[in-house]
């Protein structure tokens, strides 16, 4: 059954929320890589937001939609790494507890941020259902409000705020797009895209970038209904989540395509942002520019200008997929 879908008016009410707190991320351009693409790129660079990813937008517009009383409780959630960082922050900033179930898989120096935000870590094991169980058995214990990753309207709607700030920065550099791309994992920030989008320009085209190895979206997009995630294995650690509901009945009306990319392919444009265009991304912020170069994608070649959402930079620098004891 679908759920109500989050409106255009809750991303412009978070808009407001965020104002002043969130960075408004630059958007970057590269010749080099435009001329790798055969079209005009438009990085939304949110790898210079707080915690080093979109996160921060959906968690602090979450954190500050609860009243003070359940705000006193703290809150928790699951996550493997940048919606935990985010969360901590936004509960560090309203002063409330936060209360963060990571798996035993997530990267050290995301571990280490959530707990430098003041947060309590809960390590369990890398699976969805270990992260659903001990999430609510410290829900139960605390008393916190549970805010999930994605699958959370007041989570979409932040951020969907960075397809607001992406599509002002282009008209102001003269352009308007004719598509934009993010990531997918649990889907929230490809919700909160699509929605933005549509309020803004229904003609913008919506697109999406996932791993082979981690396709949930991909073939609940192929198949007409949402198939959950089973075993994901992906160098993308932050898209190994399985879509939300939510979600993916926003998707599913509004994402023209889902163009899936290997782990070769992810490395090799993880590389090029990072050599010809000096932005330091993580992997499953690349997965958006490896599906706008491959050849799956827009074959028609009808968008010439596409705004790409480069969704964070918090990479593990002891195992960079280059590097040979990666």
């Amino acid at each position: 059954m679908d759920v109500a879908e989050v409106s255009f008016e809750q991303v412009l009410g978070a808009a407001k929320t965020i104002s002043g707190v969130a960075h408004r991320t630059p958007v970057m351009t590269c010749s080099a890589i435009d001329g790798i693409a055969g079209r005009r790129l438009f990085f939304k660079c949110e790898i210079f937001q707080k915690v080093g990813a979109f996160k921060f937008r959906g968690a602090f517009n979450a954190v500050s939609q609860l009243s003070d009383e359940a705000a006193a409780n703290g809150v928790v959630t699951h996550s493997s790494g940048n919606h935990a960082q985010a969360l901590a922050l936004a509960a560090k900033m309203r002063g409330v507890p936060a209360y963060i179930v990571m798996p035993s898989t997530a990267p050290t120096v995301k571990k280490a941020a959530v707990e430098g935000y003041g947060a309590e870590v809960i390590v369990c094991e890398p699976t969805l259902a270990a992260r659903e169980s001990t999430a609510s058995e410290v829900q139960a214990r605390t008393g916190a409000t549970f805010i999930h990753p994605y699958d959370n309207d007041d989570v979409i709607a932040g951020q969907g705020t960075a397809m607001l700030e992406l599509f002002e920065q282009a008209a102001e550099l003269g352009t308007k797009l004719d598509a934009v791309i993010a990531p997918v994992g649990g889907g929230g920030l490809l919700a909160g895209t699509s929605i933005a989008a549509r309020g803004l320009d229904s003609s913008i085209r919506v697109f999406a970038g996932e791993p082979v190895g981690a396709d949930d979206a991909a073939r609940s997009f192929q198949a007409g209904e949402l198939i959950p995630q089973t075993g994901p294995k992906t160098i993308a650690d932050g898209l190994l989540t399985s879509l939300g509901q939510r979600n993916w009945s926003i998707i599913r009306q509004h994402v023209e395509q889902i163009v899936t990319v290997r782990d070769d392919e992810i490395v090799s444009a993880m590389r090029l942002l990072w050599e010809r265009a000096k932005l330091l991304v993580e992997p499953s912020s690349a997965v958006a520019l490896a599906a706008v170069l491959s050849s799956k994608f827009d074959p028609e070649r009808r968008a010439g200008s596409v705004g790409v959402i480069l969704s964070g930079g918090n990479v593990d620098l002891e195992r960079l997929p280059w590097m040979s004891n990666s």
